[in-house]
């Protein structure tokens, strides 16, 4: 039962980490509960930031 619980909190770690990422929180805290956290861990490790939008480039450029 503690290695259950153990496995989803390291899965929520990794879609914690993923939150910048293309796949987002839930995309990654599925893939690393269906594969596993390692596999997770990979798939952040290998993915680049998440495109930033035109309204946000826009918006930061105002408040600086």
């Amino acid at each position: 039962m503690i290695f259950v619980l153990i496995y989803i909190l390291f899965s929520f770690l990794i879609g914690v980490l993923g939150i910048r990422k293309p796949l987002g929180f839930f995309g990654y805290f599925i893939s690393s509960l269906i594969l596993t956290p390692v596999v997770g861990l990979l798939l952040i490790a290998a993915s680049g930031e998440r495109p930033v939008r035109r309204s946000e480039r826009e918006s930061r450029h105002i408040a600086d």
